[in-house]
């Protein structure tokens, strides 16, 4: 599994994918966010819908904070959560 991440879905997106995780194997062309984002939206469906491009949604690499452009790598976590909302 050394060329594999763990992806981590929260609240309705864990719902929509009925996962909380998954490993993920990292296509070797995929180094940043945006690949891992485009290659779950690629499953079609609920995946491409929820992770369309300009969706709303956050993403953590590692636990921090993440851009589109945030490197991805072998072993990293990677977590998917809708935006927060206060009150």
């Amino acid at each position: 599994m050394a060329n594999t991440i763990t992806v981590l879905y929260f609240a309705r997106l864990r719902e929509t994918f009925g996962m909380a995780s998954e490993n993920m194997a990292l296509p070797y062309d995929v180094a940043s966010l945006e690949g891992v984002r485009a290659t779950l939206a690629a499953r079609g469906g609920v995946w491409a819908h929820e992770l369309a491009a300009g969706r709303a949604f956050r993403a953590a690499v590692n636990q921090d904070i993440a851009s589109a452009d945030t490197a991805v790598k072998a072993g990293d976590e990677v977590a998917f959560f809708p935006p927060v909302t206060g009150g």
